[in-house]
């Protein structure tokens, strides 16, 4: 029995669509169009590894088990390295179904992020969650820029401007996102980097989108 807070389905692993709250329009907007991708990254992080942060975390498949109060506590991060602040703010924001929670949680996780000693893709990639999520969509094309120019071949570079494309309801680009997607999906699927792993259900969604059109 799938729990009203997850995310995802425990049997099958397809996303959940909650209703957003609609305290922010411009944020419920773009939650409800993209909290899919959102909740696969989070799921995926935890799952696959990566940073670890220091205090647990409430998987979201199995919140109705979880710790009561766990999943809606702020997490304390006076402790933590800067890229666990950024991975636990980050999680903190692409878990939440509140805009409210969304809203405030944003700019603390892109705070973090701008304290990071060390930018790796991955940490780009979450950055350009967070600010699609709050419709921040030039900031997030500007990392998708980033990505871009330093791995030119990179997949992620291609799903944030998809996303960002389809939210701001520009067809071409959309469409130049899918056909670059899928011109070098192959290839990156056979270079093994990690991050594609960790990520794989939102390279797999992605994917089937592209090939739908």
């Amino acid at each position: 029995m799938v729990t009203a807070a997850a995310n995802f389905c425990h049997r099958c692993g397809n996303p959940i669509r909650h209703q957003p709250v609609r305290r922010n329009e411009r944020a419920a907007w773009a939650i409800a169009a993209i909290a899919s991708v959102a909740a696969v990254a989070a799921v995926g992080y935890l799952i696959m590894g990566g940073n670890q942060p220091g205090a647990p975390v409430a998987s979201m498949g199995n919140a109705g088990n979880a710790q009561p109060g766990l999943a809606n506590r702020a997490p304390d991060i006076s402790s933590m390295s800067p890229r666990e602040r950024f991975d636990r703010l980050f999680l903190r924001v692409a878990e939440s179904q509140s805009s409210d929670t969304i809203l405030m949680f944003a700019p603390m996780a892109l705070g973090a992020y701008r304290q990071l000693d060390e930018v790796d893709t991955d940490a780009r990639f979450h950055a350009a969650i967070v600010h699609l999520l709050v419709g921040e969509f030039a900031q997030a094309k500007a990392l998708a820029d980033t990505i871009a120019r330093l791995e030119p071949t990179h997949l992620f570079s291609h799903v944030i401007r998809g996303e960002a494309a389809e939210q701001e309801r520009d067809s071409l680009t959309l469409q130049a996102s899918y056909r670059a997607f899928l011109a070098g999906y192959d290839a990156e699927l056979r270079a093994n980097r990690r991050e594609y792993q960790e990520h794989q259900p939102i390279l797999e969604q992605f994917r089937a989108r592209a090939t739908a059109k």
